[in-house]
């Protein structure tokens, strides 16, 4: 089992920023460093969606259109943790935002059903 416990979500104003963070423990935590992550977000009554992902060894990233230019995924193998950079924040942005771990494979993929393990979420709230 592994767990992912994210952190770094409140309210902030359109035009600021915040930094997530997510933390992987457990069982088999030592290989999460080889496999993809991602983050995912999901606002009430719309379906989960993909908000970046990251390569096992970071060299590989891929994000959603709508944050292109504005997130940046990043990890940190060392300290077992994924970040969210999120800059020139916009209403729209406002969602529970979800760490998560494909254990199957080293590039991330694009939607939710390829993912084995989910963090609780943290909300993000984006005021105008």
């Amino acid at each position: 089992q592994v767990q992912l416990v994210e952190s770094g979500g409140g309210l902030v104003q359109a035009g600021g920023s915040l930094r997530l963070s997510c933390a992987a423990s457990g069982r088999t935590f030592s290989t999460i460093s080889t496999k993809a992550m991602a983050w995912f977000r999901q606002d009430s009554g719309k379906e989960r969606e993909i908000v970046a992902g990251i390569s096992w060894s970071g060299g590989h990233t891929y994000y959603a259109d709508s944050v292109k230019g504005r997130f940046a995924i990043s990890r940190d193998n060392a300290k077992n943790t994924v970040y969210l950079q999120m800059n020139s924040l916009k209403p729209e942005d406002t969602a529970v935002y979800y760490c998560a771990a494909d254990m199957k494979s080293r590039l991330p993929g694009h939607t939710q059903y390829e993912y084995d393990y989910w963090g609780q979420g943290t909300q993000v709230t984006v005021s105008s």
